[in-house]
């Protein structure tokens, strides 16, 4: 601080300091309070019962949430889906960031980082619409599978689960690769090749090695990439349709019905989950928020 006070001047450091706070109140905590607000009061369809006696902080919009059988079993099927879609990105991702890694700065190496990054270079939902055209009834993934004889009738992947999982783990696998693999770069490869040295088979210098370094790299990915699909809207909306309908969609017809306390309501339950969500990964790995934002 007194450095940044001898560069900057107090002037600077203050107005800098305002900032962050004025970001932070303004456009975090502001809208996360009233969020919260709304989803404790009644939703009142009359402007002049606003402030009024009807006006009382109640319970009964979570009540939908959790007792209503279609947004119960939308909610727990939006969990599973996301767990599965950041089980499935750590089970792809962990061996290619150590892969990566391994090779060092080879050209092929960078090649591939560039391919890899070259796809979000387009906007997600023109990614979605090439995965519409990848996995249509008669599209090129099911063209080429009956080409080759494995199938007789065309996949159902759009407007299933299934495809909205596939859309999700393409269009977030990478949150899940650049953790890992800046956790992964920071390892010493000595100890993987005096582990290998001393007869240490490939899983055990995994399991004593690279999987205690590269915790905080595998939490960070797990949180993030279990946050974006389970807040996801565009990947849902346009592979799953209305036959595979989103919690985030859900939240969305409320809005659209101008029912904002209820839509706030669905809202904050999945803020809480994230919350929940994020808690378990640094207990399971035992990592710190230090550790994760390292």
């Amino acid at each position: 601080m007194s450095e940044a006070l001898r560069r900057f001047g107090a002037a600077g450091v203050g107005a800098v300091l305002f900032g962050v706070a004025f970001w932070a109140v303004m456009l975090i905590a502001g809208p996360m309070m009233l969020m919260v607000d709304l989803a404790f009061r009644p939703y009142l369809p009359n402007p002049a019962d606003v402030g009024g006696p009807k006006d009382v902080y109640t319970a009964a919009n979570f009540a939908k949430v959790f007792f209503d059988e279609l947004n119960w079993k939308v909610f727990l099927k939006t969990i599973y889906s996301s767990i599965l879609v950041t089980i499935i990105s750590l089970g792809i991702g962990y061996p290619l960031s150590f892969v990566l890694v391994r090779a060092g700065k080879t050209g092929w190496v960078g090649i591939l980082m560039i391919g890899l990054l070259i796809p979000f270079w387009v906007n997600e939902i023109l990614r979605t619409f090439a995965w519409q055209l990848l996995l249509a009834r008669y599209g090129f993934i099911n063209t080429v599978l009956m080409g080759m004889g494995a199938i007789d009738d065309p996949i159902q992947f759009t407007n299933t689960d299934f495809g909205v999982q596939i859309g999700l783990i393409y269009a977030y696998i990478l949150f899940m690769i650049f953790p890992l693999y800046s956790t992964m770069e920071s390892l010493d490869p000595n100890q993987i090749d005096a582990a290998r040295d001393l007869g240490a088979p490939l899983w055990r210098i995994h399991w004593d090695i690279v999987i205690p370094h590269s915790k905080p790299g595998i939490a960070s990915g797990c949180i993030v990439t279990f946050m974006l699909s389970a807040g996801s809207y565009v990947v849902p909306e346009l592979l799953g349709g209305t036959r595979a309908i989103w919690f985030t969609k859900l939240i969305y017809l409320q809005f659209e019905a101008i029912n904002w306390n209820l839509g706030a309501a669905y809202g904050f339950t999945l803020v809480v989950l994230c919350l929940v969500f994020i808690l378990l990964m640094m207990a399971v790995f035992r990592v710190s928020l230090k550790d994760i934002a390292r």
